[in-house]
């Protein structure tokens, strides 16, 4: 089992309460790998292992971190809740709690999938990638994670005057939407390729409604417009400035423009929802 404890829900209580669901369904746990402090498995240390099933217990950006490790293994993975938001766990399981996803997978009842993520040169993501200046409200919301009033502050600020600014992106390739381009544009893999939706804020309520949205990672509530699906497409900054990302909820940085394409996931995901 996969752990990390500075994802929401690795809470000591919760780590054990896991470990005693997962024994009572005969899923015993033979080792807790407890990242940052241990490394992240690779396919080899598993094999040799003999691990057939890694249970991984953490936010989406150590999850994204830990499945780009296991490319190619020949297991499978089964990701429960562990974070603040847990967007792959949804897109797997629905809203099922850690005990009903046990429950189901040990009863048989999980299909492997391997999910369509998003791809670019900094990275990919299995839940959600973003683009655009507005992803500075990460940095906002990582600061209300760690109680840190100043960086709230200075972070809201400076994300202010990032959505207000010039630096906007727009979806250059195929051209969609508004060329003068968006505050930030979100890409959600699926089944059917990657959707895009394009987020905006023309008056000072859209704003304070856009990066309340952002800090709740609930992105759809505030203004925005679906562009389209696709398989690829050209993101570009309107100003030549570096394309600002977060990635599964983690930040990056591409150049001024950057192609973003579409691929399966290089492992085996277990999933007890309509996963795509």
């Amino acid at each position: 089992m996969l752990v990390n404890s500075a994802s929401g829900s690795n809470t000591p209580e919760a780590l054990d309460s896991l470990s005693n669901c997962l024994s009572q369904h005969s899923l015993e746990v033979e080792r807790t790998i407890r990242f940052p402090d241990d490394d992240l498995p690779t396919p080899s240390d598993l094999d040799s292992a003999g691990v057939q099933l890694l249970v991984i217990y953490t936010g989406d950006g150590t999850l994204n971190a830990a499945i780009a490790a296991l490319d190619g293994w020949g297991g499978a993975v089964l990701v429960l809740p562990g974070g603040t938001m847990n967007l792959l766990s949804k897109r797997l399981h629905g809203d099922r709690e850690n005990e009903e996803i046990i429950e189901t997978v040990a009863g048989g009842g999980g299909r492997r999938v391997r999910p369509i993520m998003a791809c670019c040169e900094a990275g990919t993501a299995l839940a959600g990638l973003l683009v655009g200046p507005g992803t500075r409200w990460g940095s906002v919301r990582e600061a209300m994670r760690e109680f840190d009033i100043a960086g709230m502050a200075s972070g809201a600020a400076e994300a202010m005057a990032e959505m207000t600014g010039d630096a906007m992106v727009c979806a250059a390739d195929p051209a969609l939407g508004s060329q003068e381009g968006y505050p930030l544009i979100e890409m959600t893999p699926g089944e059917h390729g990657i959707q895009l939706d394009a987020f905006y804020a023309d008056t000072p309520g859209d704003f304070a409604a856009q990066g309340w949205a952002i800090l709740r990672r609930s992105f759809r509530e505030g203004p925005h417009k679906r562009l389209g699906v696709v398989e690829q497409i050209t993101i570009e900054s309107a100003d030549g400035s570096p394309l600002e990302l977060l990635i599964d909820g983690e930040p990056e940085k591409l150049g001024p423009s950057g192609v973003f394409t579409m691929a399966a996931c290089g492992v085996d995901l277990l999933a007890t929802g309509n996963a795509d």
